[in-house]
Formats: structure tokens, sequence, C-alpha cells
């Protein structure tokens, strides 16, 4: 606890600006980059799950593609790939709030929020650290192949070094 895992991922978004030295994304600078649009290119997987709870499930994956403004017809698809890939009925929960889901769905909508501007790169903060260990351990497993499907990068930062062996590559 305190040694700077939560502020390494704040310093390759820029939330953060670094004293010194420079982090290198895309063969450049992330300083060369304008934060917002650098932002919206990275997907983000907070601690716990992060969703604006006076949003519906819907309106959360949908940030992303809006900030980016993509047509409604290309937003409402990609809402129902990013559903369907994270395992949940966009008919049962597309329209429900964050606080009428279980922890495990809250964090899955959290994944598929963070992948649903297509980034190359995700964040990912103790994603997996508020669930209980069967859920987890779906999701861990859920992670890797979403990872394989989709071909992005992550970086991961977890207490957790059975997780940390488990989900990396590298």
């Amino acid at each position: 606890s305190g040694c700077g895992k939560t502020t390494l991922l704040k310093l390759i978004n820029r939330l953060e600006e670094p004293s010194g030295g420079s982090i290198v994304y895309e063969g450049a600078d992330v300083r060369q980059f304008d934060a917002f649009r650098l932002r919206r290119q990275i997907g983000w997987v907070m601690q716990g799950d992060g969703l604006f709870p006076h949003f519906t499930v819907r309106e959360n994956i949908a940030v992303v593609p809006r900030l980016l403004e993509w047509d409604t017809a290309t937003t409402e698809l990609r809402v129902r790939e990013m559903m369907q890939l994270v395992q949940l009925d966009i008919e049962a929960y597309g329209e429900r709030y964050p606080h009428e889901l279980s922890g495990g769905q809250r964090q899955r909508v959290g994944f598929a929020r963070a992948l649903a501007g297509k980034p190359d790169l995700v964040l990912m903060d103790e994603a997996f650290s508020a669930l209980d260990p069967l859920t987890r351990d779906d999701l861990q497993r859920d992670f890797k192949s979403l990872q394989a499907g989709l071909g992005f990068s992550a970086v991961l930062v977890t207490h957790d070094m059975a997780e940390a062996l488990i989900l990396a590559d590298t």
C-alpha cells in the first residue's frame, strides 16, 4: 500500500503529470498527446466498479463512444457487443442502474465500458479486489479470454501476487 500503483496508472493517462522522466505510449511521450484524447483511447477499469450511479448499464457502457462522437447506431451496436462479450443480457440488464446489480455484474459493466471505445491499452487498478473468490476467478478467466479475443494490452496493478501471476504474460 502506498507505493504508487494507482499513481503509475494516472501518469500513463495523464490524470497526473510526471515530475521527471517520460512515459512512452504508441511511440511518443504521453505529454505530446492531448490529455482528453489520450484518456478516450485508453480503457480504465478501476477498483470497485466506478460506474456512474445515475446512468443505466447501457448509458454507462456508451460513455466513451459518445465522447468519441460515434453516431447513435454505431454506439448502440457497440453497447450490445460489449454486453454480449461480458455475458450480460441487454434485455435483462441494459436499463438497470448500478445499485440493482451484484458486484460481479457491476464489474462486468466496468469492463464493458473500458473496452467500448476499442482501446488498445486498458489500465486496471485492483480491478478484481472487491469481489468474492468465485466471482473473481470467473472474471479473471473472462478477462483473459477478452484480452486474447480483442487483442488489447493491459497494465494491471494489484496487491495479489497470485492474481498477477495468473493474469500476466510479461
